[in-house]
């Protein structure tokens, strides 16, 4: 793991990513590959224009889909891919309105079980993406939302699995709000990632969750100006969603590896080689091994 005539040669992490069978699939995997990425988190992804799952058994369907995806990618593309499974918060609070709130809550309860099951078996290394929804809701679903996470933390804390947190955009209040379910359920904080992080990474700001960073356009800066206060881990996604209808959203899978040699040039700059190699182990060796499991050397 070194940094070679100015580019990073080690392990490139995309912990965030969507692969849709009806997208283009292996294709954007391979984009990644050969861009310079070796490793990724392929997050399930429901289809709410398809129709979302009523039963356990049409979740477990949904699921196998993304299982499935990892095992091509692996196959065809060659690189390293962790599976994450489990029900989209933003799910749950659409079928309240259809199943009802009692249904659709124990409906997310068993699939956050379901995806503990795959976990234990080894298919799966965390619960994602889940949470609360990211936009204004009535005061009755915002509170069962938060009462719905601290069950969802404990079983995560119960299982020793981490989770992706997809939640609403409301800075340092956001984090410190989920830092206190975190306690009060008995997860610990870094072991629950905020997916779609800002690029403040300093612990004034996370309250010791990990992030998941967005690496937009103006994400290396803010990192380099916050990564010195941090207290926690952090790595890099695209949150790329492989929708038809979206070509290229949120972020194409090409950024992280152009993003990662970006900030090398970066670093290189302003530490020597040596700082600049042991930051970019952390962020693509160390952390993402600490949640997701040990990555060959």
């Amino acid at each position: 793991m070194a940094i070679i005539e100015g580019r990073w040669t080690g392990p490139i992490w995309d912990t965030h990513l969507h692969l849709d069978p009806n997208g283009r699939g292996i294709a954007a995997a391979q984009d990644f590959a050969n861009a310079g990425g070796t490793h990724l988190c392929l997050v399930h992804k429901p289809e709410f224009h398809q129709g979302l799952p009523e039963s356990l058994s049409a979740v477990k369907e949904a699921y196998i889909g993304t299982l499935d995806m990892a095992k091509a990618v692996r196959r065809e593309v060659g690189i390293d891919v962790r599976v994450i499974l489990g029900p989209h918060p933003v799910v749950w609070e659409k079928q309240i309105h259809t199943l009802g709130m009692e249904e659709s809550t124990q409906l997310h309860l068993d699939s956050i079980a379901l995806a503990l099951e795959y976990c234990a078996e080894g298919d799966a290394v965390a619960l994602g993406e889940v949470g609360r929804p990211h936009y204004p809701v009535s005061d009755e679903i915002w509170d069962a939302a938060n009462q719905q996470l601290h069950t969802v933390m404990h079983m995560a804390s119960q299982a020793d699995v981490p989770i992706q947190l997809h939640v609403e955009e409301n800075g340092s209040q956001t984090n410190a709000e989920l830092a206190e379910i975190c306690d009060r359920s008995g997860l610990i904080r870094e072991r629950a990632v905020h997916h779609y992080a800002p690029a403040n990474v300093s612990e004034p700001f996370t309250h010791g969750l990990s992030s998941s960073v967005s690496m937009g356009k103006e994400s290396i800066s803010a990192l380099l100006d916050s990564y010195p206060h941090c207290s926690s881990t952090w790595t890099m996604e695209t949150d790329y969603l492989d929708d038809p209808r979206r070509p290229g959203a949120v972020l194409g899978p090409k950024t992280v590896p152009k993003r990662t040699q970006a900030l090398t040039t970066t670093l290189l700059e302003t530490v020597d080689q040596n700082q600049a190699e042991d930051l970019l182990h952390q962020i693509h060796s160390f952390w993402p091994s600490a949640l997701y499991g040990e990555i060959d050397p």
